[in-house]
């Protein structure tokens, strides 16, 4: 199965960094995405889209964008449940994400040239176990080539 989600566009308002009880950061916020088509006569529509990030990621967000700012997020759907206020059962859509990129150069008053463009990728997980190579049985057949100067390409 695939659930990759991968969007761009501009922060609604400055994502703020909480806490849960058991001190793990988390941050959501709402990116503004322009929709990539325009019927004819019309204005562009703009989808608002709700994402939440965790830990390193969560941290890296909250540090250093801003309302505003373009920013690229990669992650996953995720959908919850929940019952509001009035006691209706209500089902949310949001992003979780996994990775956050600078989508424009930073913006210096000085005339400065921008940075180089900076991210944040969660790390991967620890594996519990080191995977085991590759082994389809007898390799008596093939040469090991400790150099690529005699390959065709």
């Amino acid at each position: 199965m695939l659930n990759v989600a991968v969007l761009m566009g501009r922060l609604v308002a400055d994502p703020e960094l909480r806490h849960t009880p058991n001190d793990i950061a988390v941050t959501s916020f709402t990116v503004a995405v322009d929709r990539s088509y325009v019927k004819t006569g019309s204005e562009r529509q703009t989808d608002f889209i709700d994402v939440v990030a965790w830990r390193g990621t969560a941290e890296f967000i909250s540090r250093y964008f801003r309302k505003g700012q373009m920013i690229a997020v990669q992650g996953s759907i995720q959908t919850r449940t929940y019952t509001d206020k009035d006691g209706n059962k209500r089902k949310a859509f949001e992003i979780v994400a996994d990775n956050a990129h600078f989508a424009e150069p930073k913006r210096d008053n000085s005339g400065a040239a921008p940075s180089p463009a900076q991210s944040y990728q969660r790390p991967a997980p620890a594996m519990e176990q080191a995977a085991p190579a590759y082994s389809s049985g007898d390799t008596g057949d093939f040469e090991e080539v400790l150099t690529d100067d005699d390959l065709p390409f």
